[in-house]
């Protein structure tokens, strides 16, 4: 078992879903922790997520790209894990200069206090499969071409770039796990356009039906928390010598299309209805069709596999959330809300159509 027992670390976008995730095993390892996070509205974080362990963490409530001011957490840190971003696709298309500012300018800015306070910290990267956009091919590697199919991808694809450079010139260790759909306790269930499986998540705690676009065929491997958490762990404390790109692919245990998604969790959640509809023109452009991940790189590397199949993994969602609702749902607005402000001075608004 790797120690974390005593360790320093630092985790940026703390406060969000997988973060608040790593945080808590973390602690629970005897790590001492810091989180980084502003809790950016529409972003995804959320106080409440950390209540297990507010008392034992360091929170410092800064944005990223104000990473000189927390300076001495970086240089103190053995280890960072870096969760901060944006992952609204949509939302990305919407206000592309704020995802811009977000996942790329004040990443750049945080590695660059990192590379001069803490020269060759080793930082794991969230990273996210959707820098691949359409698939040539099933199971997609490391080795697809990049053709994001929206601005989030494009910036998160800049920020991947900025950790492996900086890693090949000496200046950090970074390492990049390209993420699937992961679902699970402390996801975010009241702000739009987090994906599919927050959706559905929502609908689902809630009694409402789900609908599916498209004609439900489309396929994905999604993946718990738990699990994503175990390889950032395995990444964070490797001392094996990384691919030459440094970037991985972490997807589920299993392809399932996007209707078997649906139909189990409506049958978990209470034999509720699913409908499918026609997808709707504003989204065509980004949707990718079929995805699943050939993890085999990763695994082969670091002995990481999923542990929970998407039954069980929703089984403990659903039950998280049936004893805590009331921390992401608002029982008398329960519909989703997009909270995003003007940040960072971009005000416009920009709307892509399909052609």
């Amino acid at each position: 078992m790797i120690s974390y027992q005593n360790l320093p670390v630092l985790i940026t976008g703390g406060a969000g879903f997988i973060g608040s995730n790593l945080a808590i095993r973390l602690v629970e390892l005897g790590a001492r922790v810091t989180i980084v996070d502003p809790v950016v509205a529409g972003c995804g974080g959320n106080p409440s997520n950390l209540a297990p362990v507010r008392n034992t963490i360091t929170w410092i409530d800064r944005d990223i790209s104000d990473a000189a001011r927390f300076a001495s957490a970086i240089r103190e840190a053995k280890l960072i894990f870096n969760l901060a971003g944006e992952i609204s696709h949509i939302h990305s298309m919407e206000f592309p200069e704020r995802d811009l500012l977000i996942n790329t300018v004040s990443q750049l800015r945080f590695l660059q206090v990192c590379a001069k306070e803490n020269p060759g910290v080793r930082i794991v990267y969230a990273g996210t499969r959707q820098v691949y956009g359409k698939p040539d091919y099933l199971p997609m590697d490391e080795a697809h071409p990049i053709r994001p199919v929206d601005f989030n991808g494009v910036h998160k694809y800049a920020a991947n770039m900025y950790h492996t450079m900086l890693s090949r010139s000496g200046h950090l260790d970074a390492v990049v796990l390209r993420l699937t759909n992961v679902y699970g306790p402390r996801m975010a269930l009241q702000i739009p356009c987090q994906g599919f499986l927050s959706t559905f998540l929502r609908l689902t705690i809630t009694g409402q039906g789900l609908q599916v676009f498209g004609d439900g065929k489309q396929l994905r491997d999604p993946l718990f928390v738990d699990d994503a958490v175990d390889a950032f762990l395995q990444a964070a404390k490797s001392k094996i010598r990384f691919r030459e790109d440094r970037t991985y692919n972490i997807g589920g245990p299993q392809s399932l299309s996007l209707l078997e998604i649906a139909q189990t969790m409506a049958r978990m959640g209470g034999n509720l209805p699913v409908t499918l509809r026609e997808f709707p023109a504003d989204r065509v452009s980004i949707d990718i069709g079929s995805y699943s991940t050939d993890s085999s790189a990763f695994r082969d590397s670091f002995g990481w596999r999923p542990r929970h199949s998407f039954e069980d993994g929703l089984a403990t969602t659903l039950a998280y959330y049936r004893s805590n609702l009331h921390h992401y749902l608002d029982p008398n607005n329960p519909q989703p809300h997009c909270g995003l402000p003007e940040h960072l001075g971009i005000q416009h608004r920009l709307t892509y159509t399909a052609v």
